[in-house]
């Protein structure tokens, strides 16, 4: 078992941002180390680079001054690297190497620091001797250089999460890497452009060379005038990202190719510079997410002139976002949607006018209660009688049975009942109207019913989970769920509403209990 700490989201951002914010090389290496102890909770974090003759030297290190005095401009060969890479357990792209196996690797020639400690008591806790690596690919898959980190903050080997995390970033920093190096080339040729005149023709063609042969996406555009905003020349990296080649690019602008959602995003990064994440249409019509980021080329004279904008490729980055948000919305045990989800989805559909109470009406648990009526709520289609309401179910007796068989077979219990509602309901997971809650209790949110028709639905769906649960150590067990339901009312916030549900279904409960 891993550690089940997360970072922090806003921790992460911020490193990720400030490794793209670095000006120089040696900035950008110093920027990658800091944000890995600061952003990712590591205690130690070296960025050992690759030097043109292959081996790899340690560029940077954040955490201690004392390893930092003692490794730093320290080199290891690349085929003691290489062997490490190979060694150890590969955690989805990170590798990590336990005590067990990294003993063998103590006398070799990488340099290397171990944080002094006892042997964890835990069995996933972390060792003083254990490794970890990031390495870092461009986008050819050439190694760039490897994060090496040291004992997490909480004592343990890295979760899912933090192991994603630490792949993620490691994506990032090669970007900033080969950007830092992108721009380093560019700056040189600019200086020599001011300072030699004579030397035009060399300037110009180191300028093209780093330009074409980027391993991302570049591309200059015209600044004012009718042409504003005119692509004049795109690299072979972004013409093959967007699947046009260039004597078409020229023909467009950034405006023309953007997702319509994104445009507001585009305008104010192409005005104000700085970076953006966004959405260019490919030839074939469908969209790649990209990062941009935004400079402008002035001239002495006339002032700004063209704006050069560097395109980088993070569709592996968003569908890694989107795992990341699925699983945050989406129950563990039964796919179905999380409380927390839930809520916010009510939120997006309930009225925030202060209206529609009616009279006192009928209410099984609690006859005195006063109610509201049904009626309409934004987000939902158009009808004589859209109305929300809210069915509530609680298994009958689920700690007894837990007890009994075991909270294994509590759990398939679980998945087979959240599995019976999904096929009662038929399309749910479209508009996202069943949740799993507090354990054992199934919200599920309905539209176009009156009173009858909610209890027909609550009843339609107690029966299909009364059914026998075949198979199993438990095989033929009848479970029983409790169920109310209540309308959402204008002017109701999602908390108010669940909590008034959860009231409901408690008393209903109690009620039937004695």
């Amino acid at each position: 078992m891993g550690s089940p700490y997360a970072p922090d989201p806003l921790r992460t951002d911020q490193a990720v941002a400030e490794i793209y914010t670095a000006r120089s090389l040696a900035d950008t290496l110093q920027a990658i180390a800091d944000a890995a102890v600061s952003g990712f909770g590591y205690e130690l974090a070296a960025v050992n680079l690759v030097r043109p003759d292959g081996d790899l030297v340690v560029a940077a290190l954040a955490g201690s001054p004392s390893a930092e005095a003692l490794l730093t401009g320290r080199v290891g060969s690349r085929a003691a690297w290489e062997r490490r890479l190979a060694m150890g357990e590969d955690w989805e792209g990170v590798r990590f190497i336990p005590h067990t196996e990294g003993w063998v690797l103590n006398d070799d020639d990488v340099p290397q620091w171990h944080t002094e400690g006892p042997a964890p008591e835990a069995g996933d806790g972390w060792h003083p001797e254990d490794r970890l690596f990031a390495p870092m690919y461009s986008p050819l898959g050439e190694l760039i250089g490897v994060i090496s980190v040291d004992r997490p903050g909480d004592g343990r080997r890295p979760g899912a999460a933090n192991r994603e995390a630490l792949r993620a970033y490691a994506f990032h920093a090669a970007i900033a890497i080969s950007n830092a190096r992108l721009r380093a080339n560019m700056q040189r040729a600019l200086v020599r452009l001011e300072r030699e005149q004579q030397a035009l023709r060399a300037s110009e063609e180191s300028f093209r060379q780093a330009f074409e042969y980027a391993p991302s996406g570049m591309a200059i555009a015209e600044m004012g005038g009718d042409q504003h905003g005119r692509l004049l020349r795109t690299n072979d990296a972004l013409c093959r990202l967007l699947g046009r080649p260039a004597s078409v690019m020229r023909r467009y602008s950034f405006s023309d190719l953007v997702h319509p959602e994104d445009i507001g995003t585009l305008l104010r990064t192409s005005a104000e510079g700085g970076r953006a994440d966004l959405r260019l249409a490919r030839r074939d019509g469908s969209y790649v997410w990209v990062a941009v980021s935004n400079s402008v080329v002035a001239d002495t004279a006339d002032g700004p002139r063209f704006l050069m904008t560097h395109v980088d490729d993070i569709e592996e980055r968003k569908r890694h976002e989107q795992v990341l948000e699925d699983r945050a919305s989406r129950d563990e045990l039964t796919g179905l949607l999380t409380e927390s989800e839930l809520r916010l989805r009510l939120g997006r559909r309930l009225c925030d006018k202060q209206e529609g109470m009616a009279t006192a009406a009928r209410n099984d648990t609690e006859p005195e209660t006063p109610t509201y009526d049904p009626h309409r709520h934004k987000g939902l289609p158009a009808g004589g009688r859209s109305t929300l309401a809210l069915l509530h179910f609680g298994v009958d007796a689920f700690k007894a049975f837990n007890t009994r068989h075991g909270l294994a077979a509590g759990d398939v219990a679980l998945t087979e009942i959240a599995h019976r509602l999904r096929e009662e309901l038929g399309t749910w997971d479209e508009d996202g109207d069943l949740a799993r809650v507090r354990g054992d209790e199934f919200l599920v949110v309905a539209h176009d019913l009156d009173d009858s028709g909610a209890d027909a639905l609550a009843a339609r769906l107690r029966e299909c989970v009364r059914r026998p649960v075949e198979g199993g150590a438990f095989g033929g067990v009848s479970l029983d769920v409790t169920g109310v339901h209540s309308w959402a009312t204008c002017g109701t916030s999602p908390d108010q509403l669940l909590r008034r549900s959860q009231d409901l279904l408690h008393a209903r409960k109690t009620h039937q209990a004695i």
